[in-house]
């Protein structure tokens, strides 16, 4: 059968229409008896960064009284976020909190002062004009970090400084975030910043990037910084969880030094080690440019979303050579699509208009970490807002979601489900920058009788028809929605907010069904299995 596109409504067909099409180009079979983990749903996190148009702009507006807001946090992301149920929010960095003290943004807002931001050198924000990105007044604080989060449904995960902190710092910061109201001076703090009762953070990165802007550490030198914060932090009731500095991408040697060293007393430091962050970004291509770019670069910007698996099983082998009982899990706090275009805003450092490209990046990492759900206990998509790899674009009172945002309210269906094995045969891609890849990708998870497949097609020109059935069980019905777009440069804008959006529509059952899958595309697939 030629692969051909057909249209959305048709997409899926019935049994009986499934047993005349042999000759379809793919098959994915779901076997549910292959369990691969729970889908954790911090797989499903976010991270934001006092860098560009981040937080001032994007989440802060303050009391700009043209910009609907709650308590200073933008009303529309507030109640747009929620859509795609974000469990945990990383900050405040990033290479920002390497030299962030978390007392310029504690206590009353009108006494906080006010500082040179990490990036203000930058070249494109240093011919750029004066403002929050560059001199951050430090209005966005821990106080409204937290309400965000609490606005937005998610937990806090907060970065501590350990270029140029102390363990002191770090420890008088759990203590204003967790110490019971009016036990402590620094709890008295927090309710001078508007919160009287704790924060209870769970999540602490101990550091970030410590082999690079977090301080040029080895992994043995990290590890010994490493033990000096995280030894006899004060805990009160809220059980913490450290997550250390892991490595940058493909460096082995860092994730086996930092074990090795960390361990050379026992493997009871172990304990005090809740994930080994994973920082991977698949650079882009070409000019740069997130919405101008040529069908070579959307191949190998694929191309290098995939290398997320390979980087995933090395390391999980290499933490197993000292980590003999599983304690660890890989948190992967820093990941996306990184374009080097800022056409957002002139202050708006790495604020671009992320185009399907960026979206079928997102289905192809999410479910590469679906598939990989018994060793990744977190994720972090960067950023959230204005920046690399944003699920949401706001300047002044404007505001949109990207497509990313619509891939991840697609997956977030997977959030608490099984992940089961799933096997996809696809033709292989031809193009040079992609060798080695097939067209579709993807991953499934079950709850109850109900089974959430996601697929993306990375062929940016043609339509791929598979036949999709259940091991052991037939598929009585269910719906399609797909993010798809004749052009792979379409994206979304303030002038047309809603150019690229998913479209949803029912499919047949009958026990398998056959269904083609949209060129350049990510595909959300809900079954009912009887």
């Amino acid at each position: 059968m030629p692969i051909h596109r057909r249209s959305f409504i048709l997409s899926g067909l019935a049994m009986a229409a499934a047993r005349t099409s042999l000759a379809a180009a793919g098959r994915v079979e779901i076997i549910p008896d292959d369990t691969l983990g729970v889908i954790s749903p911090n797989i499903y996190g976010h991270f934001t960064e006092n860098l560009g148009g981040c937080i001032y702009d994007g989440i802060w507006v303050g009391e700009d009284p043209n910009v609907p807001n709650v308590d200073g946090i933008r009303k529309a992301l507030v109640e747009t976020i929620r859509r795609i149920k974000p469990p945990v929010i990383r900050w405040p960095g990033g290479c920002f909190a390497d030299s962030y003290n978390w007392r310029d943004g504690a206590g009353p807002r009108a006494q906080r002062p006010r500082r040179t931001n990490f990036w203000a050198a930058s070249d494109y924000l240093a011919k750029g004009p004066d403002g929050p990105q560059k001199y951050d007044p430090n209005q966005f604080g821990t106080n409204e970090f937290v309400r965000f989060c609490r606005l937005a449904g998610a937990e806090p995960y907060l970065a501590a400084n350990l270029r140029s902190g102390t363990p002191r710092d770090f420890d008088e910061w759990i203590e204003y975030c967790n110490s019971p109201a009016g036990t402590t001076t620094l709890a008295d703090l927090r309710a001078a910043g508007g919160d009287r009762d704790p924060f209870n953070v769970r999540y602490w990165g101990v550091g970030n990037e410590s082999w690079g802007c977090g301080g040029g550490f080895t992994g043995d030198e990290y590890a010994v910084e490493y033990r000096r914060f995280v030894e006899w932090v004060p805990r009160y009731a809220t059980p913490v969880n450290f997550i250390a500095s892991g490595p940058n991408s493909g460096d082995t040697a860092w994730t086996r030094t930092f074990l090795t060293k960390l361990t050379e007393k026992g493997p009871g430091a172990l304990h005090n080690v809740f994930g080994l962050a994973l920082h991977y970004y698949a650079g882009t291509a070409g000019n740069g440019s997130s919405t101008d770019f040529t069908t070579a670069d959307w191949y190998t910007m694929m191309a290098k979303s995939v290398r997320m698996e390979d980087l995933i099983r090395t390391h999980w082998l290499i933490m197993g050579e000292v980590d003999k009982r599983r304690q660890l899990k890989l948190v992967v706090d820093e990941w996306g699509a990184w374009n080097k275009t800022a056409d957002v805003a002139p202050n708006f450092l790495f604020g671009y208009f992320p185009s399907m490209r960026d979206a079928l990046v997102s289905g192809l990492t999410l479910d590469i970490f679906n598939r990989h759900a018994g060793k990744i206990a977190m994720a972090n998509a960067a950023q959230l807002i204005n920046n690399i790899h944003s699920s949401f674009l706001a300047t002044g009172g404007k505001f949109i979601t990207t497509p990313i945002f619509s891939v991840f309210e697609m997956y977030a269906a997977h959030q608490g489900g099984t992940s089961v094995r799933t096997e996809i045969s696809s033709p292989r891609l031809e193009a040079e920058q992609a060798t080695g890849l097939y067209s579709l990708a993807g991953s499934c998870s079950l709850k109850n009788k109900q089974a959430v497949l996601t697929v993306t097609n990375a062929n940016h020109a043609a339509a791929v028809e598979a036949e999709v059935s259940v091991r052991g069980a037939r598929i009585s019905g269910g719906r399609a929605t797909a993010l798809k777009a004749a052009d792979i440069r379409a994206h979304n804008s303030f002038d047309n907010p809603h150019a690229v959006e998913p479209v949803t529509a029912p499919v047949s059952g009958g026990g398998q069904l056959v269904y083609t899958f949209a060129p350049a595309s990510v595909t959300r697939l809900d079954l009912t299995l009887a």
